[in-house]
């Protein structure tokens, strides 16, 4: 597939891992107030591939979420940090260690990164990180329409993609209609951050299987156009991966970090059970 990511500018973003934020109680949509973890630290026992519903917990991160402690620089590491992208740690007994970036999180403002088992034992909760950010601006060459976001181009390449008649399927393991989608909209971009499936609709949940969400899927939202900030389009298609998730809270649920999007047709899903980011590592 041709893209410019030959012109695409590597750059350097760093960050440090965010302790977990928590004031008490959260009070549900259903009026419940409840004491759970939720954003920041490091989560052992959650990562890209495992499910994201049911989770004792409201936006819970998988992996290690970080955070450049200048406010002035975070909203750099929020923008061109891409999924993908490879990290390094720079401090601690982990130097040296890689992991990648599994998407971002709005609002809280933290980015994710994937390492392994043995290296998540080894950190202290206080490290410095180095990631090589790489693939804002992407474009495919032979889709015009088509809008890249967030992406490593080194990822696009592992993805499930067909190539038919002028137009790009890509394998997702959900399609989202657009009725369901929540907090982030009127946002002006989703070049950074994410916007949240809503879940308070049991039966809904149920209908379009959403129950089976796991972190780092791939999944399509019908119907909305997000070239400038998601918006209903129809015909249109948004396709993203799943980064935090479900949550107690009313208009909220499993976030989206969007990837592609398009109006006019050029961009279509399919359905592909194995289209996890962990299975493109």
């Amino acid at each position: 597939m041709k893209t410019n990511k030959d012109k695409l500018v590597m750059h350097s973003l760093t960050g440090k891992i965010h302790h977990p934020t928590n004031k008490g109680y959260r009070v549900g949509f259903d009026g419940v107030g409840r004491i759970l973890p939720a954003t920041g630290g490091i989560t052992y026992n959650f990562q890209i591939g495992d499910n994201c519903m049911g989770i004792v917990g409201d936006h819970v991160e998988p992996g290690v979420s970080i955070q450049n402690p200048n406010h002035d620089e975070n909203p750099a590491l929020q923008l061109f940090s891409c999924v993908g992208n490879t990290v390094r740690i720079t401090s601690g007994d982990a130097k040296g260690k890689m992991g990648v970036i599994t998407g971002t999180h709005g609002g809280i403002e933290h980015a994710f990164v994937y390492f392994d088992e043995d290296t998540l034992d080894l950190l202290n909760g206080d490290e410095s990180m180095l990631i090589k950010g790489f693939g804002q601006g992407l474009e495919l060459l032979d889709y015009p329409n088509i809008k890249v976001l967030n992406l490593d181009p080194k990822l696009l390449s592992k993805m499930h993609l067909h190539e038919t008649k002028g137009v790009l399927e890509i394998g997702v393991t959900h399609i989202i209609p657009a009725f369901l989608m929540g907090s982030g909209l009127g946002a002006n971009t989703l070049a950074n951050g994410d916007y949240d499936i809503m879940t308070q609709d049991k039966e809904m949940n149920k209908k379009y299987h959403l129950d089976t969400l796991r972190f780092g899927d791939i999944v399509a939202i019908q119907d909305h156009n997000s070239i400038n900030g998601p918006h209903f389009s129809e015909g249109a298609w948004t396709i993203g991966i799943i980064v935090h998730s479900d949550s107690y809270t009313s208009g909220h649920g499993p976030g989206v970090c969007a990837l592609f999007t398009s109006k006019d047709g050029s961009l279509k899903p399919f359905i592909e059970k194995d289209a996890n980011l962990k299975n493109y590592l």
